[in-house]
């Protein structure tokens, strides 16, 4: 079974790969660099699964086989609702979005419904909030957009 940890270590690495460079592809500050920027989470997010994927791919857990029946099933939904979440992520903005996205995967992994729904919200208010205007990184109002402060 060490092998499917070496294919999903080097999936990951890839995605991780890829992921670096997008975020290094994000417009450049009106303001000039900076050293905290919109691509400074994207690329520490890539450099941890970069480093996670290749201890997955040296050392393979050998007892690890691939999900069958429920669990894989659970894990196809969470990756649908993963992709999900980035298609409407500017469309609805980030609460919205983030509570959408945390409260069903909460709900996914056997939360009461309502719990996990007011989870997501509190989630993605303080995430909001901890990014638009502590470290003053932008996030997407969407359909919230009458409330931000001009």
């Amino acid at each position: 079974m060490r092998l499917n940890d070496r294919i999903f270590g080097l999936l990951m690495f890839v995605l991780a790969v890829a992921y670096g460079w997008g975020a290094q592809q994000f417009p450049e500050p009106f303001s000039g660099t900076e050293a905290v920027g919109p691509e400074t989470f994207p690329t520490i997010l890539a450099v941890v699964l970069a480093l996670s994927s290749v201890y997955l791919m040296v050392r393979p857990d050998p007892n690890n086989g691939w999900p069958l029946g429920r669990t894989a099933v659970e894990m196809l939904i969470s990756i649908a609702v993963l992709i999900v979440y980035t298609l409407v992520l500017e469309p609805l903005g980030f609460i919205v979005a983030t509570t959408l996205m945390v409260g069903t995967l909460c709900w996914r992994m056997g939360a009461p419904v309502v719990r996990s729904y007011i989870t997501g919200l509190i989630g993605g208010i303080v995430v909001f909030l901890l990014f638009n205007y502590v470290l003053e990184l932008s996030l997407p109002w969407g359909v919230l957009s009458f409330l931000e402060v001009h």
